[in-house]
């Protein structure tokens, strides 16, 4: 067996045993299978066994994941869904989450436990709508109103740190930043208007005859669309899951207009390549980077974690149950703690940090290590919260 061959194959044993394990826990507690993924890359990694080191292969199929990722985050988006209170009320929820997480990096820079505030700032102001979504839809909340205001605030977690890596992480001046990310938000608008009209009658035939057949050209129009926006990205000096983010959203316009049967069709093959492959070895590989030895060098590194658990209810969560006023409070705690859940970005910005000398190694871990947590924990107290607010008033379960 080849030397890069050895660490990708046990990379995907673990993938694979990953969900068992998962339920064999959820017989006592219930863990999200991510989390199960990023430690056992945590174990097989340098920081604990040495099973697994990173190579060229588990770079790119990791990198790829992440890209699949926010692709599939953005596929989920039900914009029409979404629009109006939805979306004002998270968009609102973000904005006031920027200042504070940019706030709380400053005295963390200060503090001497970091070395940007950029980089934390926008770590806090993230939530994981990629990782929520399952929790959401296994717990049939994905079609109420709750889980449709979960998913705005979950979209604006995961599009506003985009946008903002975009500009202020991405190495050039902020102009320069701001002019690429004008000329990619006019092209992806120009194609957004395209993708709301239905598709030609002859590449719609073909779409639909090929659903069940080798041909699968929905899928592979939706991979293209994936590579080119990542390109494009990429090619202006954006953040790559821009276009992924981007990608996603034009190709569940361009299926608008197919039976519902097919839609679920599509999406669940979309899924089955993400979820089945391609984000699972991201996660994993994810856990193979953390620097655990950083994390348990002395007690004040381990000290961030707990603090940034806290930090993310901060940032997150107290400004989205400030702006859900009006609902009731079992609803707005269950909202504020479904948007301090972050992980995804978390890993991504830190990474960032850390490649460029911007953070210390040992506070992206512990940040990290917090996003695990906050993944594990949170979602499952929001669902208590919400659950316990529809047992007061079934009438909430509204769609």
């Amino acid at each position: 067996m080849s030397h890069d061959s050895a660490p990708f194959l046990i990379v995907l044993t673990l993938a694979f045993v990953a969900p068992l394990a998962a339920d064999l826990l959820g017989r006592l507690l219930p863990v999200p299978t991510v989390v199960l993924e990023l430690l056992l890359g945590v174990l097989a990694g340098p920081s604990v066994l040495s099973w697994v080191h990173e190579t060229t292969v588990l770079t790119f199929t990791a990198n790829f994941g992440l890209a699949f990722l926010m692709f599939l985050a953005g596929f989920e988006i039900d914009l029409a869904r979404l629009s109006g209170r939805p979306l004002r009320r998270a968009t609102l929820g973000w904005a006031l989450s920027l200042p504070v997480g940019l706030l709380v990096g400053l005295l963390l820079v200060w503090s001497g436990s970091t070395v940007s505030r950029l980089v934390v700032g926008l770590a806090l102001t993230t939530t994981a709508l990629g990782t929520l979504l399952p929790i959401l839809r296994d717990a049939g909340a994905l079609p109420t109103r709750f889980g449709a205001q979960v998913m705005a605030i979950g979209t604006l977690g995961e599009f506003g740190p985009i946008v903002a890596v975009s500009l202020l992480l991405s190495g050039r001046n902020a102009g320069a930043s701001a002019v690429a990310l004008a000329c990619f938000a006019a092209v992806t608008v120009v194609v957004l208007a395209f993708a709301r009209r239905p598709l030609p009658a002859p590449l719609d035939r073909v779409v639909r005859a090929t659903l069940h057949s080798s041909g699968q050209l929905a899928i592979r129009l939706g991979v293209l669309v994936l590579a080119v926006l990542v390109w494009a990205a990429d090619e202006l000096g954006l953040d790559a899951l821009l276009g992924a983010f981007a990608a996603g959203l034009i190709i569940r316009l361009l299926l608008s207009d197919m039976p519902a049967e097919a839609r679920e069709t599509v999406a669940g093959k979309l899924d089955a390549i993400g979820f089945g492959m391609f984000i699972p070895v991201f996660f994993v590989v994810s856990g193979v980077r953390f620097d655990g030895r950083a994390l348990f060098a002395d007690l004040g590194t381990v000290a961030l974690l707990p603090l940034f658990l806290v930090l993310f209810l901060l940032v997150r969560g107290v400004p989205t149950y400030l702006v859900e006023r009006g609902a009731p409070a079992a609803v707005r705690l269950g909202l504020a703690l479904f948007g301090s859940a972050g992980l995804p970005l978390i890993v991504v910005i830190t990474g960032i940090g850390v490649a460029e000398g911007e953070l210390k190694a040992s506070t992206a871990a512990a940040m990290v290590g917090a996003g695990m947590v906050s993944v594990l924990v949170f979602p499952l107290l929001g669902l208590r919260a919400y659950r316990g607010a529809i047992a007061a008033d079934p009438a909430l379960t509204g769609r």
